[in-house]
């Protein structure tokens, strides 16, 4: 398919949600799979929660400390990450903005629409 809304740029567009205070998303949704431009401002925590989708991320820009499954990872731009179905993550920034790319499949359906939070995530398993 050529059409012109299968092409995208990083910085702009996307279904936009507030996942957490100072965290904020632009989603890119897809049939099979889901693209989502996370920016995480200095000193942001995204809380710890799962779902049953698995999860790529990318970090684009910055570094922040990744939780997963009870364990912290100092993660740099360049850095990327595999994330089962439910296993729990989130992730805090140190001192400076943190982009990353995350990758849903299949895509999380309430992720589908604006709004705010991680949807129907939970904390913890």
């Amino acid at each position: 398919m050529s059409d012109a809304s299968c092409f995208h740029n990083l910085r702009e567009g996307g279904i936009l949600r507030e996942l957490a205070p100072g965290v904020v998303a632009r989603i890119f949704p897809g049939e099979n799979a889901m693209l989502s431009v996370v920016t995480l401002e200095p000193g942001a925590v995204s809380p710890v929660h799962s779902h049953p989708n698995e999860q790529w991320g990318v970090c684009l820009e910055g570094e922040w400390i990744r939780i997963q499954d009870g364990v912290e990872h100092h993660v740099r731009a360049g850095d990327f990450w595999q994330t089962p179905p439910n296993v729990p993550h989130g992730g805090r920034t140190l001192d400076r903005r943190c982009v990353v790319l995350d990758i849903f499949a299949p895509p999380r359906e309430e992720y589908r629409r604006a709004g705010a939070g991680h949807g129907t995530a939970t904390a913890g398993r």
